[in-house]
This record gives structure tokens, C-alpha cells and sequence, in this order.
């Protein structure tokens, strides 16, 4: 297990915690939507940490052409349709480029500076010229809002129970989901980036703000500072 990072719950548990069963089981909300209207039809996506391949499954369904990136085997095993490789992220060098490079799910907060520099040095890495990488980001009170919980319409409770700050700008975060069945948890470290330091992260590996898709300033659109 990575340092700081912790699950319990039924089924295989990945390195940073994640429960592949948990996760093949949430839906997928507007984020498909998201990405579809901030690209091109039908464009190649590289898809950075696609887990059990929840947004994969709805992209392929629109019609876009999918390679999804996870270093768990447990999760890819679940991904249909798209063609998968495992391993990790940071040091991902495939020796082609994709006109949009996806890295969701908050792994832009990632507790570790140089991790974090490495998931975006790989989005560049394979990036296409006039491409674009979209990225999630937490939400900005993500680590302030604590404790809280949110029932899902589909029938089970998440609840982020606490963000307790272990050093050098880094979180602790537990979250657990209770479901009728079974109950996971879920610990491990993130990083709070306010949008300043957000986007001094981007600079510092050569990219830059295009625009926020959305309202909460979560989904970004960024581009390489050559192309702007």
C-alpha cells in the first residue's frame, strides 16, 4: 500500500486505496458531457487513471477512441471496448500522441510534488500538436467542507468525514461509502491547490489555462504555452 493511503471494504484494494468493487459499482455524472463538449468528435483520448473505466465506457459510447492508463491489472480488468495499459502513470512514455490527454479523478492534487509534476509531464508528453488536456480538479472548500455527506440517487451515502492536514501543505483525507450491502473506506493524501497555485503547477511543466469548463472552475481545458 503507498504511504498515507488505506481501504477497507469487500474485494481487492489497489495501492492508493481505491476498491475496485466500489468503484465498479458508482455512476458516472455529467463529466462525459463535459469532455464531449470541450473536444472534437470523435477524437483519440488518452485517458490517465481510467480505474474500472466508468468515463471510458461513456466515452467510447459517444464516440470517441480510448486508450485508458491505470496501475492496477484489478481495474483494468473491467474496462471494455477501449484498448488498456497498465502501469503507472508518472513515467508513461508510449512513443505516440493523442489530440486530448485526460487526467480526472483529482490526481492533480496528488500529495507528492514530484508525482504531481510526473502526471503532467506525461500529459505533455503525449499530447498532439493542437491537442488539449482536460483535467479535474477539487473542488475549492474540497478540504474546508468537513465533515459532510451526500445520498446518491442511486441508493448509497458518501461521506468525506475529515481532511486533517500531516505536513508540507498535504491532507489526509478519509471517505467512506455506505452502501445497503457493504460499507468502503477510503484514506489517503491529497494536496489543496487554491487556482493560483493550480495554475502555477501547469506552468511550471509548460502548460496553461485555455478556459474553465465549468462554473465551479473544476474542469479545465489546458493547452501547451507554445500554442497560445
Amino acid at each position: 500500500m503507498r504511504e498515507g493511503h488505506e481501504g477497507t471494504g469487500p474485494g481487492a484494494i489497489t495501492p492508493d486505496g481505491c476498491a475496485v468493487e466500489l468503484y465498479a459499482r458508482l455512476p458516472v455524472a455529467d463529466e462525459p458531457d463535459v469532455i464531449a463538449a470541450a473536444v472534437p468528435a470523435g477524437v483519440r483520448i488518452l485517458e490517465l487513471g481510467s480505474g474500472v473505466g466508468r468515463m471510458t465506457h461513456a466515452l467510447l459510447e459517444r464516440g470517441f477512441e480510448v486508450t485508458a492508463v491505470d496501475e492496477s491489472a484489478e481495474m483494468l480488468e473491467r474496462v471494455r471496448g477501449a484498448r488498456t495499459i497498465c502501469g503507472p502513470i508518472e513515467g508513461l512514455d508510449l512513443g505516440e500522441t493523442f489530440d486530448v490527454v485526460l487526467l480526472a479523478s483529482f490526481l492533480v492534487h496528488a500529495g507528492d510534488v514530484e508525482v504531481r509534476r510526473g502526471l503532467l509531464r506525461t500529459c505533455v508528453r503525449h499530447l498532439a500538436k493542437g491537442g488539449c488536456v482536460l483535467i479535474q480538479r477539487e473542488g475549492e472548500d474540497y478540504h474546508t467542507d468537513v465533515p459532510r455527506e451526500r445520498v446518491d440517487p442511486a441508493g448509497f451515502t458518501v461521506r468525506i468525514v475529515s481532511a486533517e492536514p500531516v505536513g508540507d501543505g498535504v491532507d489526509s483525507v478519509h471517505a467512506e461509502y455506505v452502501f445497503p450491502d457493504a460499507t468502503w473506506t477510503q484514506t489517503f493524501r491529497a494536496r489543496p491547490l487554491t487556482r493560483e497555485q493550480f495554475e502555477e503547477a501547469l506552468a511550471e511543466t509548460g502548460l496553461t489555462v485555455d478556459r474553465y469548463l465549468t462554473e465551479d472552475r473544476m474542469w479545465v481545458r489546458a493547452v501547451p504555452m507554445s500554442d497560445t
